[in-house]
């Protein structure tokens, strides 16, 4: 097994400057930081997180709340469509931690039904830290009045020892009904997973406000919400194409709900994007793969998943005070999005 002196040899650097890499100072170059950590790498050295906490008084342990918390089993829920986007964001948070010094706690249990069950749970485990992609209102209120720094990914919530990080969904929602109507499009649906969610009431509320800028009054009966699943919105397009077939474009608030909407359009003989535009939101991979390759508004997984492990550790460290990051989001063009067909314009 390598020991710390091994990584200060290669890595040309002091042992003391192997830990202070490894344990997130300040007090470092990032050269420095860099050589240290390609040396770990290579020589595959595992620090003593334990050994680390008792010096310090605080364990190197970050709890992250992964998704629904009905049944206490946050993996359970890993094949929902609905969370894909977030896997990336984890992937992006182990990896920002790994780098930092730190390791991931996903706790399952005991959840029971009172939140401050879960609050026991961290403080038994001396979690330096969380970090929240999905909670309940109850939840959130337990982990303010506790003395546990955390941040929420997708949630407004801010506190001494707390704080958030989510996109401009806004601004995102903005600029895919901008590139609808500079392409001709006035009768645009919307489907929206939940407004009950800040996501989604954010991306309608963007959505709307193009419109309005636009001079285009807002149609309720082309707002639908259906749930993010991919399955929601392929039945939810089904009911809106039985309603009416006015609309010429189809903003909706995912990706996969995209494709589940893509489905039905087929499945009713309507060509995207000749007969109907279509937009989504993230930018997944898949996007690429769909027929046609979707219109997408991108979503920075890898700055969320970096952003919330840095705000988190400053907190933990003291270095800095809670402060929210809100990240830009970018229209992709591709080939799901069309001008108006010649007959409807």
């Amino acid at each position: 097994m390598a020991t710390s002196e091994e990584v200060a040899r290669l890595a040309g650097v002091s042992r003391a400057t192997v830990s202070r890499a490894l344990n997130g100072s300040a007090r470092i170059s990032d050269n420095a930081r860099e050589r240290v950590h390609a040396a770990v790498t290579a020589l595959g050295y595992e620090p003593d997180v334990v050994a680390q906490s008792l010096v310090r008084q605080r364990s190197r342990v970050i709890a992250v709340g992964l998704f629904p918390e009905a049944n206490g089993l946050p993996l359970s829920h890993l094949g929902q469509t609905s969370l894909y986007f977030y896997l990336g964001v984890v992937e992006n948070i182990e990896r920002e931690a790994v780098s930092l010094g730190y390791d991931l706690l996903l706790p399952s249990q005991p959840y029971g039904k009172s939140p401050n069950n879960y609050i026991r749970s961290l403080q038994t485990r001396r979690v330096a830290g969380s970090i929240l992609l999905h909670a309940s209102e109850a939840r959130i209120r337990a982990l303010i009045h506790s003395a546990i720094p955390s941040v929420f990914i997708d949630r407004i919530v801010q506190g001494s020892h707390a704080s958030y990080i989510k996109s401009d969904n806004i601004d995102g929602a903005r600029q895919a009904t901008e590139h609808l109507l500079a392409l001709g499009h006035r009768r645009i649906a919307f489907l929206i997973g939940s407004t009950i969610d800040l996501a989604g009431l954010e991306r309608l509320l963007g959505c709307q406000q193009a419109l309005a800028q636009a001079g285009i009054a807002p149609d309720s009966g082309l707002v639908c919400q259906s749930g993010w699943n991919i399955d929601e919105a392929y039945e939810a397009a089904r009911v809106l194409l039985a309603e009416r077939r006015d609309f010429t474009a189809i903003v909706a608030g995912s990706d996969f709900m995209a494709m589940g909407i893509l489905r039905a359009l087929t499945e009713e003989g309507l060509r995207v994007p000749d007969d109907v535009s279509l937009i989504g939101f993230d930018d997944i991979e898949f996007c690429h793969y769909t027929t046609p390759p979707l219109t997408s508004v991108r979503q920075d997984r890898v700055a969320m998943g970096r952003g919330a492990v840095q705000r988190l550790v400053a907190m933990i460290e003291g270095t800095e005070e809670p402060s929210p990051l809100i990240l830009p989001t970018q229209l992709v063009v591709r080939k799901s999005t069309g001008p108006v067909p010649k007959e409807l314009r």
